[in-house]
């Protein structure tokens, strides 16, 4: 076991020693995004596994160490953390955990404190918790993110949002059963190895390489048939994570729907526009527009690169470019609003609805204040501008009934048929 080492505050440090053996843990939510930038982090020297326990145990753990009044999100992540130390799996003595900080003003970027409290009433104190953040909030010896790091993570987003927007797309009419996630996991490994060799990261290997999976996906046999299209919004822990949302994309596939989820990263883009929308807004720094600018630049430029890639195949809808999706919102709620998901969650509804994806899921723990104002306090005004969407808000929390919530849904995809029957028969000759 390393010496224990703690800063000015007490704050229990990852140290360089530790770098060297300790097994770094971190929570699941994306599976595609997070198993290429689980291997990136590997790539860097770490020695990073992702969870994948769940079930009610997880659950009963989040209980028992965080109170139940606490966002959803974060009861979940320590509840899957504790119940990882606690399977017997890991030297407890070894061993580190992961969370994200955005800085923010949402409650996420408190989880971190709360995990170390669930740590200390666990009798686990001797776990230290590494803050993944941007924002200057928590630094550890042992644990830098570089220039080259922060490339590759740019990367993995990329290449996860292009695997996640094409296997939703060709799986619901795919006429083999499997192809799609057997292309996903191909391309994943092939990814994995570039990545090991430094590859794939430039904006013109990207291209390359985008625009051979979009053409390898197109290859896998389908049959178009007339189907309810349904995308999923929310909180960004319930929106992607399977056991915040109780399985939600699996349960819309056996309804028999194409699902479309935004990708991570108009969330990046979102969160890097509020730095500069800050300066904007309450002034600041030229020099630190300056820089924000330039990864601003960068980051749409990868996400262009991946828009063209999409649009190489007719099959395929791509996703709009950032600065659209921004403006669909402008009039109708401010920049100002960035809490959480802040605007950008409204915005993915009306650009949804644009698209044809007008059936929507909108995934909010219960009690996430911004995700109440910006997704189920904009519904109506919504509808007011695209009459033909069709949203049902959906509270996801240890005491919502999984019953309850696909009803609820079943109920918005009713509607959903109904209105697809009546397209389908204003199509038809002698209409």
């Amino acid at each position: 076991m390393a010496k224990l080492k703690y800063d000015k505050n007490g704050r229990l440090l990852f140290t360089k020693e530790m770098k060297k053996d300790y097994t770094i843990l971190a929570p699941m939510m994306a599976p595609i995004h997070f198993h290429l930038i689980i291997n990136v982090l590997r790539n860097c020297g770490y020695k990073f596994e992702l969870l994948e326990n769940d079930g009610p145990n997880v659950v009963q753990e989040g209980l028992k160490y965080v109170h139940n009044d606490t966002c959803y999100p974060a009861l979940l992540v320590i509840g899957q953390f504790i119940d990882a130390l606690h399977s017997g799996k890991y030297d407890v003595n070894k061993t580190a955990l992961v969370i994200t900080q955005t800085g923010g003003g949402c409650r996420a970027s408190n989880y971190i404190h709360l995990l170390r409290k669930a740590l200390q009433k666990a009798g686990l104190e001797q776990v230290p918790v590494i803050s993944l953040n941007m924002s200057f909030l928590e630094g550890n010896p042992g644990f830098q993110i570089t220039l080259p790091m922060i490339r590759k993570f740019v990367a993995a987003m990329v290449y996860g949002d292009a695997l996640m927007l094409l296997r939703n797309q060709t799986e619901a009419y795919e006429v083999h059963k499997g192809d799609s996630n057997a292309m996903v996991e191909k391309w994943s490994e092939y990814l994995n190895d570039q990545f090991n060799h430094g590859k794939g990261l430039s904006r013109i290997q990207q291209k390359e390489i985008l625009y051979r999976i979009v053409k390898d996906f197109a290859s896998i046999e389908i049959k178009k048939v007339p189907k309810v299209k349904v995308g999923v919004v929310g909180e960004i822990y319930v929106k992607y994570s399977s056991l915040g949302n109780n399985d939600l994309e699996n349960f819309l596939r056996e309804q028999d729907c194409e699902v479309n989820l935004p990708g991570l990263m108009n969330f990046a883009l979102f969160k890097v526009d509020n730095r500069l929308e800050d300066i904007k807004l309450y002034g600041g720094s030229p020099a630190k527009y300056f820089f924000v600018d330039l990864l601003m630049k960068y980051l749409r430029q990868m996400q262009d690169t991946l828009i063209g890639a999409i649009k190489s195949e007719p099959r395929y809808n791509a996703p709009q470019p950032y600065p659209h999706t921004k403006s669909l919102v402008k009039g109708v709620i401010g920049y100002g609003d960035k809490m959480g998901e802040g605007w950008l969650l409204t915005a993915e509804m009306l650009e949804l609805s644009e698209e044809g994806y007008e059936n929507i899921v909108c995934a909010q723990p219960f009690g996430c204040l911004p995700n109440h104002i910006c997704g189920k306090g904009m519904i109506h005004r919504i509808k007011a501008i695209d009459e033909k969407s069709n949203i049902v808000p959906i509270d996801y929390d240890p005491s919502a009934t999984r019953v309850n919530q696909e009803n609820r849904i079943k109920l918005m995809l009713a509607v959903a048929r109904e209105k697809l029957r009546e397209q389908e028969n204003e199509t038809q000759p002698g209409a």
